[in-house]
Parts: C-alpha cells; sequence; structure tokens
C-alpha cells in the first residue's frame, strides 16, 4: 500500500466526526494521513475531489475468516446446529491451497472494500497442507492472505492462530491436522517469520480454550505481550465449550484465559456470549475487549451475548463478520442494537453514535490500528462514503448522520472508500479489482470440489 506523494484535498459533503455531522469539511491528505479538516466550506474547492453523501471513518471488520465465505448460500440448507456446520466447513478448509486460498481472499477482501471496510482482521489457522506437512515456506497461507489484502487495497491484521487439540485431552484430528503446529512454541518460531508491511500487521489468537491445551496459553500470551500485538481469542461461543471447560478444569472459559495470563486490554474475546456474571467481570476489569459479530451469531444459532454488560464493565467493543454470511459491518452494529432489544424488549442500548464507535475506532484499536478510525488530523487517511439519495436513505435528515448510517443504510450504499488517501473504490465500483463478483463466483466454484 503506497502512500500519497502530494497534498490531496477531498470534499465532504457531510462528515460524521464523531459526535456530529459537519456539512461542507475540506479534507486535506498527505503522505497517507489526514494533515487538516477545514469545515464550513460549501463547496467544493478548486482541485478538491468531491465526496457526495455522508463520509465516515473507514469501517473495521474485527473479525474474519476470509474462506467462511464459500459456505454462504449452502451451509443454510437445512437444519443443524454449530457443529454439523463445522463439518461442513472442515471439508472446505481441506481444499485450500495458498493460490486459491489468495484467490478467494482477494476478491473476500474486495468485497469488504465495497462494504466500506477498511481493515480486516483475518483469524488465520488454516496454516500447512492436508495432513499436516508444512509447505515449503512455512507462512504461505498467511501470506496469500497479506498479499490478497494489499491487492484489494485494504489494511490486515493478521491474527496468527495457534489450534493444537481437537477438544480438551484430545489430539488434533483429521481435518485439524493442517491447522496445527504441534506446540505453542513452535508455532510461536513459525510466526515470528511473518513481517509486517505498510498495510499489514501480526497479531496472535487462541483458536479456542478447547483448541489450545491449558499448558500452552501462556506461550501465546506472553509472545503477544513481547511485541505488544493483538491477542484474540474464540470464548464461550457454545455452551457445550462451557460444559466441557468446566469438566476438563472445574472453571469457565474465561476464567482459564485469566489464570493463565491471556485476558488483558490489548486481548480480544470474539463472540464472549454464554458468560457468568463472574466472566463478565473478569473480561471488563481486565480491559478485554468484546467482537461481536451478529449476523453469524444469528446464522449458526449461537445465541445473543450480554453486549451492554460487558461494556458497562468496562470491555470496549467491535464488531466482525466472522463466517461472512453478510459483508456488512453497518448491519452488524444494528444488529447488536436490535438483538439486544428482542432480548429485553426495550429499546436504545446504544446510540447510533456509540455503535459507529464500535464500527471504526475501537474496532482499529482491537486491531492494533490505534492511528485510524476517525476524520481528525494525524489519522490515517481512510474513509468510506454512503449515499444519501438511495431507495434506503432517501428522505433522512443529514445531520442525525449516525442514525443513518446504522438504521437505514447498508454496504449497498457505500459509493466510496479511500484508504491511505487513495481511493480504493471510487463511485461504488472497486478500483483495484474490478472484477471482484466474478473473482468470488470462480474462487467460490474451484472450492466446491
Amino acid at each position: 500500500m503506497t502512500s500519497t506523494e502530494r497534498t490531496r484535498t477531498y470534499w465532504l459533503e457531510q462528515a460524521w466526526l464523531g459526535t456530529h455531522v459537519e456539512p461542507g469539511v475540506a479534507l486535506d491528505v498527505h503522505d497517507g494521513r489526514i494533515v487538516a479538516l477545514r469545515p464550513g466550506v460549501s463547496t467544493p474547492p478548486p482541485g478538491a475531489e468531491p465526496l457526495r453523501g455522508l463520509t465516515l471513518p473507514g469501517l473495521a471488520n474485527a473479525h474474519s475468516h476470509a474462506f467462511h465465505r464459500a459456505l454462504r448460500g449452502t451451509v443454510q440448507v437445512g437444519s443443524g446446529t454449530f457443529w454439523t456446520w463445522r463439518e461442513v466447513m472442515y471439508a472446505t478448509a481441506d481444499r485450500l491451497t495458498p493460490e486459491n486460498y489468495h484467490a478467494l481472499a482477494r476478491a473476500v477482501y474486495a468485497e469488504m472494500a465495497l462494504a466500506g471496510i477498511t481493515a480486516v482482521g483475518e483469524f488465520h489457522y488454516v496454516h500447512h497442507a492436508p495432513g499436516g506437512t508444512p509447505y515449503a515456506d512455512p507462512n504461505a497461507m498467511g501470506e496469500a492472505l497479506i498479499a490478497a489484502a494489499a491487492e484489494a487495497g485494504i489494511r490486515i491484521t493478521l491474527l496468527d492462530t495457534c489450534y493444537l487439540s481437537a477438544g480438551f485431552g484430545q489430539p488434533p484430528g483429521t481435518h485439524q491436522l493442517r491447522f496445527s503446529d504441534g506446540s505453542a512454541e513452535a508455532w510461536a518460531e513459525r510466526c515470528s517469520v511473518l513481517k509486517e508491511q505498510d498495510h499489514a500487521r501480526i497479531g496472535a489468537a487462541v483458536h479456542s480454550v478447547r483448541a489450545v491445551p491449558a499448558r500452552e496459553l501462556a506461550t501465546v500470551a506472553r509472545w503477544a505481550e513481547e511485541r505488544r500485538v493483538p491477542l484474540h481469542v474464540h470464548l464461550s461461543e457454545q455452551t457445550a465449550e462451557n460444559d466441557a471447560c468446566l469438566q476438563a478444569h472445574g472453571c469457565t472459559p474465561t476464567r482459564l484465559l485469566a489464570d493463565h495470563g491471556v485476558l488483558g486490554p490489548r486481548t480480544t474475546g470474539v463472540h464472549n456470549t454464554h458468560l457468568t456474571e463472574d466472566d463478565i467481570a473478569l473480561l471488563g476489569g481486565s480491559g478485554t475487549g468484546t467482537c461481536m459479530c451478529p449476523t453469524t451469531e444469528r446464522d449458526l444459532a449461537d445465541g445473543i451475548g450480554p453486549a451492554v454488560a460487558l461494556q458497562r464493565a468496562g470491555s470496549p467493543l467491535s464488531l466482525g463478520s466472522d463466517s461472512h454470511a453478510v459483508v456488512d459491518v453497518l448491519e452488524e452494529a444494528r444488529a447488536m442494537e436490535l438483538n439486544e432489544r428482542l432480548r429485553t424488549r426495550t429499546r436504545g442500548h446504544w446510540t447510533a453514535a456509540a455503535l459507529l464507535r464500535a464500527a471504526t475506532v475501537d474496532g482499529h484499536a482491537a486491531l492494533g490500528w490505534s492511528d485510524a478510525g476517525s476524520l481528525a488530523p494525524g489519522a490515517l487517511a481512510d474513509f468510506t462514503t454512503i449515499a444519501l439519495d438511495s431507495v434506503r436513505t432517501a428522505g433522512t435528515l443529514p445531520r442525525l448522520g449516525a442514525e443513518t448510517a446504522v438504521f437505514a443504510a447498508t454496504a449497498a450504499d457505500v459509493r466510496h472508500t479511500v484508504v491511505a488517501g487513495r481511493h480504493v473504490v471510487r463511485d461504488g465500483a472497486h478500483a483495484l479489482v474490478p472484477d471482484a463478483a466474478e473473482g468470488l463466483a470462480a474462487a467460490v466454484e474451484a472450492l466446491r470440489g
């Protein structure tokens, strides 16, 4: 991702500045960063590029499994549970290669850019060839994802994932052999070779307490702490995980993570669905974040997590598309509020501004991009513009920009996406991957076997 070489000016017809909408803002970009905001500019200045509509900071997708995109529209057939869905997912993972994963991820990340997403957290655990044999380059799969993000024009935090067991006290199964490095020390050695790039940062992940033995957790936590990088973990997505952890260790997954040094302000628990009051206090008190993935959680019938209680306890919220049943962070934000309304039968648990914060600045922070997610001098020049004249947004009030974005707009309303000061999406078309739909169709078909 190259930076700009000259100062470039964008004119924002309406700009969301975190607390309010400001009409007529000239935004200057130099070397990939915002260097100035000039409000009160009623018409585009000479040489400025106009962005008509409502411009938001770029959206952060804090939890992605890119290859799950191949499952959309197929795993929804019939009935079943998370565990039956998982078997279909494993079959797709078995067919991944560095080459076809690059092709799929490039198209998936282009779909994200078209949805206004400027940074993705890729929770990556398909490391080796089927059977567990390392590739000649042990990080070939991760490097394919990093390259795919660059070609699609978005930032990536590769959350390289430690995955060692099929369950508590169980060795990896046939499908999981390619996920495993054998030990946390071997995982750490492989990860240490990965290099950050302008558009890419390297983080860590514990797949889950069932997939990383308790004795190995501290090694992963220490690796992330020494490098001061994000550490993510699937946490209490299913009640079966909680029951198995209680049987194996006599405690909840949250308590197990706390006892082995995994929790903390650079850690994010993904889902955090089935928690006790003590779990919530542990997560909030340690500053551990929560990434909610409502469209996946409803698709897999996981349940509705206690997001309100977690945030009140001190856990920052972020949002992810996870299995990519839907790629729309605005819908994730809306669904978090609407799910809570269904659960409690009351409305207004978050303001629209608070939901946008989870989708932008707090999502970026969870991925280690603390200098992104806001329209402010010094921030990375990553932003997206949604139309205010579509059939979904027509008639909304410009001054209620947060409400329009969260409760009226969808990914289909994104007209422009700018990353590091350059257009990635212009007028609803991807500037770098013009064949994104065709690429998705071809990549998915190649994985169907």
